[in-house]
């Protein structure tokens, strides 16, 4: 019982991993905590839901759409809703954000209806059976394509160009622009990384669950944002952690409390973060001088 709650903990914790490195982006770049990522995640899941079911494209070119739309529908967001106010208060720009969110959302709602919609069955699941445990194919292709854009994300930040131009406006835009780096378009590109990486985490949920519906990014997001303040927000490694955390935590809390309670692990799990390590697992301080 124990490793196959480790095994459903690790599936969904590689998707609240892969949506909490787009809240850890954002943060991380412009301390911006943006709400709207969930609608994106979900916005990503209907894109796809609908290249499948109403063009009828075959799921890897759905995916490669809906990772090329919600990538500009990131780099949408940044330029009408918080370029304009980036160096304004925090509370325009999370009212800002909370904004796009109910705009997205409504605009689904509209579009494609209300009811849950099931996503196609694109792929035939196998069932591995084990003497303790079972995983299924859907499992195995969900954490190994999360490890894959979790690796590629880090190679990103970490050994290109744009990567150490991302880092760079993260510690100081000013200077950055002095360098002859164009701010405006990193952030951009930021916004549309984290957007691609909610996109690949909603249909990921979709082959999973097999269903859809217009408010599906509400619950993720929110548990997306605890497993980036769980890791540490603005921590790449540690937001992938705190993914991973948070889905095993719940995971073992279903079987050893209650299932009725298992959304509401993520939320004590936030208000104790919060009581005693405020900065996260792997998070730091930062001093700033005055």
């Amino acid at each position: 019982m124990l490793i196959q709650q480790l095994i459903n903990g690790l599936t969904i914790g590689s998707i609240y991993a892969l949506v909490a490195l787009g809240y850890t982006l954002a943060y991380g770049i412009l301390g911006l905590i943006n709400f709207a990522h969930g609608e994106v995640y979900m916005v990503g899941a209907f894109v796809a839901y609908f290249c499948v079911s109403i063009l009828n494209l075959n799921i890897f070119l759905a995916f490669v759409l809906s990772l090329v739309f919600t990538g500009i529908l990131g780099a949408l967001i940044e330029f009408t809703a918080f370029r304009s106010i980036r160096g304004g208060v925090r509370s325009s720009q999370l009212i800002s954000a909370i904004g796009v969110s109910i705009i997205l959302q409504n605009t689904v709602m509209l579009t494609l209806g209300s009811d849950t919609k099931p996503f196609p069955q694109v792929m035939e699941t196998a069932v591995y059976k084990f003497n303790s445990f079972r995983i299924s194919s859907i499992q195995i292709i969900i954490m190994i394509v999360a490890l894959i854009f979790m690796m590629l994300l880090s190679y990103l930040i970490y050994k290109t160009k744009i990567g150490i131009a991302m880092r760079a406006t993260s510690q100081d835009p000013s200077t950055t622009s002095l360098m002859g780096i164009n701010v405006n378009r990193v952030i951009s590109f930021t916004f549309s990384i984290g957007a691609i990486l909610g996109a690949v985490a909603g249909i990921l949920v979709g082959l999973y669950y097999n269903s859809l519906v217009f408010n599906m990014g509400a619950a993720m997001g929110l548990k997306a944002f605890v497993a980036a303040v769980l890791g540490g927000i603005g921590n790449i490694p540690g937001t992938m952690l705190g993914g991973i955390i948070l889905g095993l935590a719940e995971s073992i809390g279903a079987v050893t409390i209650s299932a009725k309670y298992k959304d509401a692990f993520s939320f004590i799990i936030l208000i104790l973060v919060l009581l005693f390590k405020p900065t996260g697992l792997f998070g730091k301080r930062d001093t700033e001088k005055v």
